[in-house]
């Protein structure tokens, strides 16, 4: 039902533009990147510097995210950790084959456009049903726990990245290390907007098929509502489902699958009362 070169094109790009975020502007300013990303930074500076060992930030990334890939096979989904583990491969592959080298000497120009660019890898990959692992999968299920905007979870998790920062860097780069975290969540709230509802109107002769088909694939609540055409006067049904923006890429495939000639309205649900399920 999914497209599957598409995703694993978008994946792959996210990967690449997070390792452009690093290679070009984040790495040569000692600003610490969100998530894993961050801490695999941190250690490699560490490392470098206190031991003989120079172990690469996209080797690390790699290491720290092999643990998490369990907890996102086992609670997240195998489809979703595939994803995952591509996007962190490709990340590690980028960063090796990068250089790293700085396009301004302004540490805020550093902050802001990696904080920017690594929102964005991020965000689409979130967007199409992946994630860049590590602290990505920990935060897709606090996200489903609570039903609140990934970016908040991404940003209270990366506060230890920032005492981190300031302690090794200095305070300065803790600082823009703060921004680098703020940006980047902003722009991944604005990409991937998972806590936003709509609903769903659905005018088709195969009510039942796309029923079965939804309930299949999304655990959601469907009302099934009888329905003439005015102009064929044929019998129809109108099926209502509320979803998250999230899950709209998927009820477009499988609706494309099921009933290509399906008419499909699609409105901004302001609030809802009783039962949604987060998770």
């Amino acid at each position: 039902m999914y497209n599957e070169t598409k995703i694993s094109v978008i994946v792959v790009a996210g990967a690449i533009i997070n390792a452009l975020s690093l290679n070009l502007f984040l790495i040569p300013a000692n600003v610490l990147a969100s998530g894993f990303t961050g801490v695999s930074q941190f250690l490699a500076a560490v490392l470098g510097e206190y031991t003989p060992l120079d172990v690469s930030t996209g080797v690390l990334l790699f290491i720290l995210n092999i643990p998490v890939v369990y907890l996102g096979w086992t609670r997240v989904g195998k489809r979703f950790t595939v994803y995952s583990l591509l996007s962190v491969i490709v990340t590690t592959l980028a960063l090796s084959l990068i250089p790293v080298q700085s396009l301004t000497d302004k540490i805020m120009l550093n902050a802001v456009f990696g904080g920017v660019l690594a929102g964005v890898g991020v965000g689409i990959t979130l967007k199409w049903g992946a994630s860049t692992g590590g602290m990505d999968i920990v935060a897709m299920l606090l996200s489903r726990m609570r039903d609140q905007p990934i970016g908040v979870y991404l940003l209270v998790l990366n506060g230890l990245m920032v005492i981190a920062a300031g302690f090794f860097f200095g305070w300065e780069q803790a600082l823009f290390t703060l921004v680098t975290l703020y940006v980047t969540s902003r722009v991944i709230d604005t990409i991937h907007t998972r806590h936003e509802k709509v609903t769903a109107m659905i005018i088709t002769g195969k009510g039942k098929e796309i029923q079965q088909a939804i309930h299949k694939n999304m655990v959601r609540g469907i009302t099934r509502v009888p329905a003439k055409g005015a102009f064929t006067d044929e019998d129809k049904e109108m099926l209502m489902i509320v979803i998250t923006r999230y899950e709209l890429y998927s009820l477009e495939q499988l609706l494309k699958e099921v009933d290509p000639t399906a008419f499909t309205n699609i409105v901004e649900t302001a609030g809802i009362f009783g039962f949604f399920r987060t998770n």
